[in-house]
């Protein structure tokens, strides 16, 4: 590997002060689950909640960042590895900015959620299960992939002919057949604030 000579510039604001400032810690919650899980929605619709409330949030969503910065990026096993690094990679420059990073991607493979997960500290992560059954997935199906995928028109897709890894030891499991998104919502919320602290 050629040497590329590049060196880390340490900004004048540093993070701690943007987080007193700000009045409230940055981090990434993590949403993994099927495609129609709910993942999107629930985040969504925390980052309003948080908004509200005057913090510093945003969410990342799958289709959003393959619109431009992942333009590049098919679905196989490498370009998924790649989408998840390069989402990475952003959200911790977003967690130094001193933002709530709310991340809604399907992240299937065990091993690319690790390698995620090595990016922050503990304190700076939560890893969320969005646990839905893939025959609800694809009832709910509201972008009609899962139908594509069954006719062949997409292939690797996630939950038709490609493998999903559930988490095994994530922070917070999310059930949506049993919980609202409002009630998904307020459970995260109250994790953010009662067990990380955050706010």
């Amino acid at each position: 590997m050629t040497e590329r000579h590049v060196i880390w510039f340490d900004g004048y604001v540093k993070r701690e002060e943007r987080n007193k400032k700000y009045g409230h810690k940055s981090g990434v919650v993590w949403l993994t689950g099927l495609s129609a899980s709910g993942k999107s929605t629930i985040a969504h619709h925390l980052e309003r909640r948080l908004f509200e409330e005057g913090i510093k949030v945003y969410a990342f969503d799958g289709d959003n960042i393959r619109h431009g910065l992942n333009s590049d990026l098919g679905f196989s096993p490498e370009d998924r590895r790649e989408n998840l690094r390069r989402i990475a990679e952003v959200a911790r420059l977003f967690v130094d900015a001193g933002l709530i990073v709310l991340a809604a991607f399907v992240s299937p493979y065990k091993k690319d959620r690790e390698f995620v997960k090595s990016k922050f500290s503990p304190e700076e992560f939560v890893e969320v299960y969005v646990k839905c059954p893939p025959e609800v997935c694809e009832m709910r199906d509201p972008k009609g992939l899962y139908k594509k995928a069954r006719k062949g028109l997409i292939k690797g897709y996630t939950g038709v002919d490609a493998p999903y890894e559930e988490p095994e030891n994530p922070d917070v499991v999310i059930d949506t057949t049993k919980l609202s998104v409002y009630e998904a919502v307020d459970e995260l919320y109250a994790y953010l604030k009662q067990v990380k602290k955050w706010f």
